[in-house]
């Protein structure tokens, strides 16, 4: 029987949802425009990517009972907005279906999970942190957009923390909105249209150049800037993340989707960690919950296409930069905590959060990936067994 659906597990989800949009729908308008697609294959695209993500990330989390959240390729959808424009949407479509291919397998085989549990637990815990770093700093810059609205939330913050503790992000979200509404903060909603969206297949077209110039780097960046820090996010909350499982089910999902817009979904980093964590519930065993709702969520959201995600966009950024900020900051604390507490190791785990949080990128791959590198390297050097040399007798 599943248990008791809680404020705390629709809160977290919902929050997940709006930090997702929010931070990085801009994207895939971009990459929509770079594509020269049309408005109907925009509805499509948002309607196929909010699907794909919401039932993924249902049947992940009812399966297994874990907060596995899944989400769209964001630094795919970035590779199509700067790489697209020499690539019609058909043959784009094609290179959808060839990348979703390769996740697929790549789940079936097994070997991405070997891997990724060669990886130290404190080098984990160390990339989580840097990667959920810049949340944590955007809930101070926003003091610069809007004082009074984060003052707000940040009072309302430490209140709820010592009278009602597991109902403190609940009360901070209300009190934003509220003060925000009360403030006209809020974008023009009177320009919305809301009407359901449809999808609008695509028929691929499959050329070796976009296999190899836009299917294959796009394999590459969601399997090392997504599913990666995907993975590190759940072992660090204290999971065993059943990544095959995972990677197989997005793949497949890919693969149903590509056509209507869904070009790669994958297992998500920051979300996720919003869902696994603390705030979302203190029983570890109940938070998948959360995932269900934000799941239910992604659904409500992607069948309302683009008038529906325009909801989100007039949110204040600083609304959604503090909650975020607030919401992730046990998970941050934690992640800092395992990471640096062990003497041993203190070094690598030490570069690898520094270098996450540089936001170094090369190859069009992201700093998670080159900070774990550096991590692993530093990680290998420094337990080498010691070396003495002795002057001979």
């Amino acid at each position: 029987m599943m248990p008791q659906l809680k404020l705390s597990h629709i809160t977290a989800g919902a929050v997940a949802v709006l930090v997702g949009y929010t931070s990085s729908v801009a994207i895939i308008f971009q990459a929509i425009a770079a594509l020269e697609a049309n408005q109907a294959q925009a509805n499509s695209w948002l309607l196929a990517l909010g699907l794909g993500m919401g039932i993924t990330s249902l049947i992940l989390s009812l399966w297994f009972r874990l907060p596995v959240l899944t989400a769209w390729s964001t630094p795919g959808a970035a590779l199509l907005a700067v790489g697209g424009g020499a690539t019609t949407l058909p043959e784009a479509t094609g290179a959808f279906l060839f990348c979703a291919a390769l996740l697929t397998l790549t789940g079936l085989t097994g070997w991405f999970e070997r891997l990724a549990r060669l990886i130290p637990d404190t080098l984990a815990n160390a990339l989580l942190a840097g990667i959920l770093f810049r949340f944590g700093l955007e809930a101070f810059t926003s003091l610069e957009e809007d004082v009074w609205l984060v003052a707000v939330m940040g009072a309302v913050f430490l209140i709820g923390k010592v009278y009602a503790p597991r109902y403190t992000i609940p009360l901070v979200l209300l009190a934003g909105v509220i003060w925000a509404a009360a403030t006209g903060s809020f974008g023009d909603l009177q320009q919305l249209n809301l009407t359901l969206a449809t999808p609008e297949a695509v028929m691929p077209e499959f050329t070796l150049s976009a296999l190899i110039g836009l299917g294959l780097p796009l394999y590459i960046v969601t399997m090392c800037s997504q599913n990666m820090p995907g993975v590190v996010t759940l072992r660090s909350a204290g999971y065993v993340p059943p990544v095959s499982a995972a990677l197989t089910v997005t793949g497949i999902a890919s693969l149903i989707l590509a056509p209507f817009g869904g070009y790669a979904f994958n297992l998500a980093a920051i979300t996720a960690a919003i869902c696994a964590g603390p705030e979302a519930d203190e029983d570890p065993n109940t938070r998948y919950l959360a995932v269900v709702a934000a799941g239910v969520i992604y659904c409500a959201v992607g069948l309302g296409g683009a008038a529906v995600i325009s909801l989100f966009l007039i949110a204040p950024h600083a609304l959604v930069a503090t909650i975020a900020g607030l919401a992730l900051l046990s998970t941050i604390g934690n992640g800092l905590s395992h990471a640096l507490a062990p003497t041993e190791g203190r070094e690598a785990a030490l570069l690898c959060f520094m270098g996450t949080v540089s936001g170094i990128s090369f190859l069009g791959i992201g700093a998670p990936f080159w900070a774990l590198l550096i991590g692993l390297a530093c990680h290998l050097t420094l337990s080498r067994p010691s070396v003495t040399f002795r002057k001979p007798a």
